[in-house]
């Protein structure tokens, strides 16, 4: 299973704007955009955008994120989706003024991670690697050094959708693209560098 580019994809909430031009998806967002459920707040949104592809359990997919983050929320990353109740999401998200590494991961609710490993994040690269129940998620500002944010347990399934998430809770129309979009085997490399 290997895949390059948006062909074969579909919409979870499609947005009134967006285009694919060759390996490049384009999407401005509607208002008040979001996935989230119940944890703390205490509300469920399911109204975000996400352009979704099959793979097969024994993947990692990776993408690269381009951005201008302005309002309180804003966030583009990559999405797993299984269904409405188990996803996983993963991007730049800004939060109080600044933006952060943030993983979201909803096993009937959701619950929120962020983290800094770099600061540059108007354009950065994501990796997933989904692979028997598991996910693993790192993100990189040049596609050579990868910094780990989270190791998380999830649904087990086997086949998924995965793809390109944006959402702008605060408003509308956070512009994103997305480029270098692939799906392949689960990457072999060890979790940690030897010592």
């Amino acid at each position: 299973m290997s895949k390059t580019g948006f062909g074969g994809g579909a919409w979870l909430n499609e947005p009134a704007r967006w285009t694919i031009d060759g390996d490049r998806l384009t999407v401005a967002t509607e208002a008040e955009s979001d996935f989230w459920r119940e944890t703390y707040y205490g509300f469920v949104h399911d109204n975000g955008h996400a352009y979704l592809l099959p793979a097969d359990d024994g993947f990692t997919a990776m993408l690269r994120v381009r951005a201008d983050y302005t309002a309180n929320f804003d966030q583009a990353g990559l999405m797993l989706y299984l269904d409405e109740r188990h996803w996983l999401k993963c991007g730049v998200e800004l939060t109080d003024g600044d933006r952060f590494l943030s993983v979201v991961v909803t096993n009937g609710r959701s619950d929120w991670s962020v983290s800094q490993p770099f600061r540059e994040l108007d354009d950065f690269r994501l990796r997933m690697t989904v692979k028997d129940g598991s996910v693993l998620v790192h993100a990189s500002r040049d596609g050579a050094r990868w910094s780990m944010l989270r190791v998380a347990s999830f649904a087990p399934a086997p086949r998924y959708r995965v793809g390109p998430m944006t959402c702008s809770p605060s408003r509308a129309g956070l512009e994103v693209t997305f480029s270098d979009f692939s799906i392949g085997p689960a990457s072999t490399e060890p979790l940690h560098a030897e010592i």
